[in-house]
C-alpha cells in the first residue's frame, strides 16, 4: 500500500518516483485544463515537483489518462516523454487493470453482471446514452460488477472496466436503473451538496513503464459518512 502525502495544495500522493506520479484525485477537480479556467490538477502537480525537487524552469508532466471531474481517484501521470509514451502504449493495449466503486440508491437485479451496451455519445450534451444494440457511430461497453457491501440506502458496487469509453460507468449503471448518488446527469433525483458524484477510481494495476515492476496501486475514498460507511 502506498502512502499519502501531505503538502500545502493537499494533493494526495499514492505514488512517486523518477518517471511516473500517481495521484488520489478529489473530486471536483478537473485533470487538464478546460474552457472553465480553473486550474487543473496537472498544473498543481507540476507546482508540488517544482517545490519539493527545487527545479528551476518548466517541470515536463504528462497526462496519462483523465477522470470527470465530479469522480474521485486514482490518475496517471508520466514525468519523462518516454514515460508517458510507454504507458500510453500500455493503457491503450489495456494492459492496465482499473477497478471502480461507485455508490447506487438502487440495488441492480443481480449481484453480480457483465454489462454489454453500445455507447453514443452527445457532444452538445456531454452525455452517452447506451443502446442494447449497436446504432449508427456508437461503441461498445463492456463492464464487470459485483455487489460488495450493502448500506442502510445504498448499495456499494465494484466494477471492472473492459472498456473505456466517454461516461461509460455513469450510463450502463444509469441504464440497468442504479444510478450513481449525486449523478444528476444520468438521473439522480438529488445531487450531493459538493457537485461531486459517489464514483472513485479505487484500484489500478500495471507494470511500471521503466522498471518493468508491477504496481498495486489503491486509493483511499473520499471523506463524507456514505464513503466511510464503505470502509
Amino acid at each position: 500500500m502506498c502512502k499519502t502525502v501531505s503538502n500545502k495544495n493537499n494533493l494526495q500522493v499514492l505514488y512517486e518516483d523518477n518517471h511516473i506520479i500517481i495521484i488520489n484525485k478529489r473530486p471536483g477537480d478537473i485533470v487538464q485544463g478546460d474552457k472553465t479556467g480553473d486550474k487543473p490538477l496537472s498544473e498543481i502537480v507540476k507546482e508540488y515537483i517544482a517545490e519539493k525537487y527545487n527545479k528551476p524552469g518548466k517541470v515536463y508532466l504528462g497526462v496519462v489518462h483523465r477522470l470527470d471531474r465530479p469522480t474521485s481517484g486514482i490518475v496517471v501521470f508520466a514525468r519523462t516523454s518516454k514515460a508517458l509514451t510507454r504507458l500510453n502504449l500500455l493503457f491503450a493495449n489495456k494492459e492496465a487493470k482499473k477497478t471502480y466503486w461507485a455508490i447506487v440508491k438502487n440495488q441492480p437485479p443481480k449481484n453480480t453482471d457483465t454489462l454489454i451496451h453500445w455507447l453514443k455519445r452527445n457532444p452538445k450534451q456531454n452525455k452517452s446514452y447506451a443502446n442494447k444494440n449497436e446504432v449508427p457511430d456508437s461503441k461498445k461497453a463492456i463492464l464487470e460488477y459485483r455487489l460488495i457491501k450493502k448500506l442502510n440506502r445504498y448499495s456499494l458496487l465494484e466494477i471492472d472496466l473492459h472498456t473505456g469509453r466517454h461516461h461509460q460507468i455513469r450510463s450502463q449503471l444509469s441504464s440497468i436503473g442504479s444510478v450513481i448518488k449525486g449523478d444528476l446527469k444520468y438521473g439522480a433525483d438529488r445531487g450531493n451538496k459538493n457537485g461531486s458524484i459517489h464514483l472513485h477510481a479505487r484500484k489500478l494495476t500495471f507494470v511500471h513503464p521503466v522498471k518493468k515492476e508491477p504496481l498495486y496501486i489503491t486509493a483511499p475514498t473520499p471523506s463524507d459518512p456514505v464513503w466511510d460507511a464503505c470502509n
